[in-house]
């Protein structure tokens, strides 16, 4: 942490921005005085209170109340020692609210939106808009579903009495079609026009489907939505023949899920190995080994040519002329922002709805967070982004100035009994950069630094430094003592381990 006469501080777990004198704590994630640093930006005041101590899980950002972190997370398994201790968030100001705030789209975004807002303003009239029929869940966690380790009733995050205790109005089912900019009005398909003084756009992202001939076949599926995880456990049996399509993070989920429900999973990526856009060749090529375990098979440098069949999915026709049986095949290569109603109703849209740093759109009433947004050039698609930008966005909705100023891309995986973190930038862009690696004693270690600073790393089979990791990259910590011992991957693991007891 940077300290002085700085008049505006960056929370390094979450990227809220306050103004003044430090804050005792982050009005979003909890994060305590220690995880700010000085921001260089001029200011527009906010405050925050302390309030009382609880952890938070760093894997899914589930909350729990309590003297010590639960053994394991309720929400996605995790163990006690990805827990970090954090103080309850205090609303950041009194925010004077405008009259009617509508939320459209009702992922942990649009969610977390509307419990900033309720917490800021209780007199403002809040209006939930879902496309899907289900009550707001744990999209993260479809994978655990299909793997068969949680069951539907522990999907949704609150229950819906939660909605009419905190005076929320959730439209279920209600399919947006237009944004009316002129008379600040959201157009519905079914239902009468919603009026707004201020909209947060939190709709998400669809699945990216490539042009591959017979993708429409009955029995191919995407897997986005509560839906869509329901109807592939009901359609699966033992014995069944699964292909996945994609090797991503929810491509190596989902065929280790598929997997454990004693179906037999083949997993297709086109790169030389498993998610290249979040672990190198060595990484890649170790979670390959592990995931054959669990009985799928694997093809790298797969170039699908054709799904064929009949009505009903038969195969998978690759370039190369082999045919993998299939009853079912699972398109996991990708999303895309949703963000044709921004594009139509005039707003700035690149990757998705440029948004500055309070997450306000190109319209100063219409603000965006989560997957449909893009700050800074970024579009984040991930969980605990998407959390935080939404509890920024409800806070400015609400009144209440709040900062989001970026924080580090990171993933880790699910369902495979593996433990795996990858965060920031895990290959060196040039000659400036040192990386230390270490693949042994069961597990692989991978530094990167650029100036002395760690910039990125990936952790496989032991996860247990994450807090100290992210930290430390965050905050810029300078460590050119220990680089100038010649370490090995090993030292910087133990290094890191230390600043973590």
């Amino acid at each position: 942490m940077t300290s002085g006469s700085a008049k505006a501080w960056r929370c390094l777990v979450c990227g809220y921005v306050h103004y003044g004198d430090q804050a005792a704590e982050c009005p979003v994630c909890g994060a305590a005085k220690s995880d700010f640093e000085a921001y260089i930006e001029q200011p527009a005041p906010a405050a925050s209170s302390p309030a009382s101590s609880q952890w938070r899980c760093l894997i899914c950002m589930y909350i729990h109340d309590g003297d010590a972190a639960p053994g394991q997370c309720p929400v996605c398994g995790a163990s006690a020692t990805h827990f970090d201790p954090v103080l309850k968030p205090a609303v950041a100001g009194a925010g004077s609210g405008p009259a009617h705030v509508v939320v459209l789209g009702a992922g942990i975004a649009g969610l977390s939106a509307v419990e900033a807002i309720r917490r800021a303003s209780p007199a403002t009239r809040v209006t939930l808009v879902s496309k899907e029929a289900d009550l707001p869940y744990y999209r993260l966690n479809l994978t655990r579903y299909l793997a068969g380790e949680i069951n539907e009733s522990a999907l949704p995050i609150h229950p819906a009495s939660w909605y009419v205790a905190n005076e929320v109005e959730h439209l279920c089912g209600a399919e947006a079609t237009q944004i009316d900019l002129t008379r600040r009005t959201l157009i519905l398909r079914h239902g009468k026009p919603l009026s707004f003084d201020k909209l947060i756009l939190t709709a998400g992202a669809h699945p990216f489907v490539p042009p591959i001939p017979g993708g429409q076949r009955e029995g191919v599926r995407t897997i986005r939505s509560w839906q869509d995880a329901r109807w592939i456990v009901k359609n699966l049996r033992p014995g069944i023949h699964c292909v996945c399509i994609g090797g991503g993070v929810l491509g190596v989920e989902t065929a280790g899920a598929l997997a454990k429900r004693g179906a037999n999973v083949a997993l297709l990526e086109g790169h030389g190995w498993l998610m290249p856009r979040q672990l190198n060749q060595a990484a890649g090529k170790r979670l390959a080994a592990h995931i054959e375990t669990l009985g799928v098979k694997l093809v790298t440098q797969a170039k699908v040519k054709e799904i064929v069949g009949d009505e009903r999915v038969g195969g998978v026709l690759l370039e190369n002329g082999t045919t993998l049986p299939a009853d079912l095949v699972v398109i996991t290569t990708g999303v895309r922002s949703n963000s044709h109603l921004a594009r139509r109703a005039g707003l700035t849209v690149g990757n998705g709805v440029i948004v500055d740093n309070h997450l306000v759109t190109s319209h100063p009433d219409i603000l965006a967070a989560g997957d449909i947004a893009e700050h800074r050039g970024i579009v984040y698609g991930l969980w605990s982004p998407a959390q935080y930008m939404g509890s920024i966005a409800g806070m400015n909705a609400a009144g209440v100035k709040t900062e989001f100023a970026g924080i580090p891309r990171s993933n880790t995986l699910k369902v495979l009994s593996v433990d795996m973190l990858s965060i920031g930038r895990f290959e060196p862009e040039d000659g400036s950069y040192q990386s230390i690696e270490q693949d042994a004693e069961g597990k692989y270690l991978r530094f990167v630094f650029h100036d002395n600073r760690l910039v990125g790393a990936i952790l496989l089979g032991d996860t247990s430094i994450t807090a100290s990791l992210t930290k430390a990259i965050t905050d810029g910590t300078d460590m050119s003592t220990l680089l100038a011992r010649n370490p090995q991957a090993k030292d910087v693991f133990s290094h890191l381990a230390a600043q973590q007891m």
